[in-house]
């Protein structure tokens, strides 16, 4: 039996694969600010890079999970 409660034309996949998109897309744009943050008073300290990277990486990577699981129209 579908669930309707986001009507009838949205399912499971397509909503699963919208939260991961949201979710990628928050991560890609949180390691973007954290590297042009730390580039900009550049501390020396290699933390804050590596975090930066790491949320890019996680967030092009849930993109593309999103974009793979994505039902076709």
């Amino acid at each position: 039996m579908p669930d309707f409660r986001y009507g009838p034309a949205v399912d499971l996949r397509s909503r699963r694969a919208a939260s991961t998109r949201v979710v990628g897309t928050t991560a890609l744009l949180s390691g973007l600010l954290i590297s042009v943050l730390t580039i900009s008073g550049d501390s020396g300290m290699t933390e804050p890079h590596f975090l930066a990277g790491l949320l890019v990486l996680t967030g092009i990577g849930l993109r593309l999970e999103a974009a793979i699981t994505a039902p076709r129209a």
